[in-house]
């Protein structure tokens, strides 16, 4: 039970003299209170202030308590409602009980338990607003996903996210498919100041070319065969935050013009439509191709080119990255342990060789995958080669250096990689990591890693 909560209560009733004796009892209760004899001026009312409950009566002249009720399940379905009612309307009540009112009273109401069942209503409207509030914070928290690596690549391009989180350049990612292009789009706006704008990406090899107009700039009814409504398309959508162009290598040259013109002139036009819509949006694109020799080839625009390469990062593959899968071993193993409610304590030493001998063609999605398949099918509390799937059980030599590691092993010696990586500056490893710095030396502590 929470604490008693000062709620703001809408009376609705077409009598003066029953609002004056209900909001005299509501106010001595505690709450605060607003009346209308008027539902009109109540939706006005709905529509205008922050209400937490509404007591409203059934029959009245004009638009009813019912009518009211429709509105605010329409409009505003987060705010309880509670009727009251004559003998010769109860049916009508319980009818709106069904349909989601709160609770019913027959006049004149017992006032206490008024009271209480207005408290009750607060309880679960204010329940539902941190329930909301909760959703939307895990909501940032899962797109503010963590970049994992200590390679000096890697370090690089985390300075770099750093740096350039809040200019409005456009941003170049490349890299091998399963590198991670999104996830650093993600870090680039989810850090930056449009954080509270959408982002947008667009998988621009997943969608058939015939289709790629539409879903970029949108249409109107009737544009083509087959539009049937007006579509907003995902350039307008991203108005205020950030359009993330996946594979962009892959668009149609008349594309890429139409492209070209909206980050000239920042704004769009929807297919059948000449009205001109102003948009503001940061593009970020990523491809696993080399453009430059698109480019020289006649399959990508040079000033195209040159107007989303502003900024590059590059992703290096898993394989010139060997001194990392230590560490995304373990935070996959925790993720997916997570998921699955599952208790992994450590991975054997030829499952740890074989990775890192593995050449990773699909790169992190490769690894992530392999993890969660070992995750799911593990029925003891160590992943062993029988887990992986039957490519990986080719590499089976031992090698002293992975020996039955922990995920502790694990953890310790990512963080011994990334002192090391880090020149020993502590703040710059515990910001690699991800923790506090407070965190860190508490890890040093437990690990008894004497740093330099």
């Amino acid at each position: 039970m929470i604490e008693k909560i000062a709620g703001k209560v809408l009376v609705v009733d077409d009598e003066p003299n029953a609002i004056k004796v209900l909001s005299a009892i509501l106010l001595d209760a505690g709450f605060n209170i607003i009346s209308t004899t008027d539902s009109e001026k109540a939706v006005k009312i709905v529509s205008e202030e922050d209400i937490d409950v509404v007591v409203t009566d059934l029959k009245m002249p004009g638009t009813d308590g019912m009518q009211l009720f429709d509105y605010i399940v329409e409009n505003h379905p987060d705010i309880p409602v509670i009727f009251l009612t004559a003998y010769g309307t109860v049916e009508s009540a319980v009818q709106a009980m069904t349909r989601g009112a709160f609770y019913y009273f027959i006049k004149p109401p017992d006032y206490l338990k008024l009271k209480s069942i207005i408290s009750k209503a607060l309880e679960q409207r204010y329940l539902k607003k941190e329930l909301e509030n909760l959703c939307k914070r895990f909501f940032n928290e899962k797109n503010k996903k963590r970049i994992t690596g200590s390679t000096p690549q890697m370090l690089k391009v985390m300075d770099t996210i750093e740096a350039i989180k809040d200019s409005v350049s456009s941003v170049l990612i490349f890299g091998e498919t399963g590198t991670g292009k999104e996830l650093i789009a993600n870090a680039l706006h989810f850090t930056s100041k449009r954080k509270d704008g959408h982002f947008v990406p667009v998988n621009c090899a997943a969608i058939p070319r015939e289709l790629i107009e539409s879903e970029l700039f949108g249409s109107e009814k009737g544009a083509y065969t087959g539009s049937v409504s007006k579509r907003v398309g995902k350039i307008e959508e991203a108005s205020g935050g950030t359009l993330f162009l996946d594979e962009i290598g892959e668009l149609d040259l008349s594309v890429q013009a139409k492209l070209l013109r909206v980050l000239q002139e920042s704004e769009i036009e929807r297919l059948g439509s000449n009205e001109k819509i102003k948009v503001d949006f940061r593009l970020i694109s990523s491809t696993n191709r080399d453009l430059e020799e698109e480019v020289e080839a006649g399959k990508f625009r040079k000033d195209l080119f040159y107007r989303i390469n502003v900024i590059t990062l590059y992703l290096p593959p898993l394989r010139e990255r060997i001194s990392d899968i230590s560490l995304l071993v373990s935070e996959f193993v925790k993720e997916f342990c997570f998921r699955e409610n599952k208790k992994i304590l450590a991975i054997s030493n030829e499952v740890m060789e074989v990775f890192q001998k593995h050449d990773w063609p699909g790169n992190i999605r490769q690894l992530k995958n392999v993890i969660e398949r070992a995750v799911v099918l593990s029925k003891e509390d160590t992943i062993t080669l029988k887990e992986l799937p039957e490519d990986f059980i080719q590499v089976k030599e031992k090698a002293d250096i992975y020996s039955n590691k922990t995920l502790k092993d694990l953890e310790k010696q990512a963080i011994q990689n990334i002192l090391t990586e880090c020149e020993g500056n502590k703040s710059k490893s515990a910001k690699m990591l991800g923790i506090s710095r407070k965190a860190f030396y508490k890890k040093l502590k437990e690990f008894h890693i004497v740093s330099f």
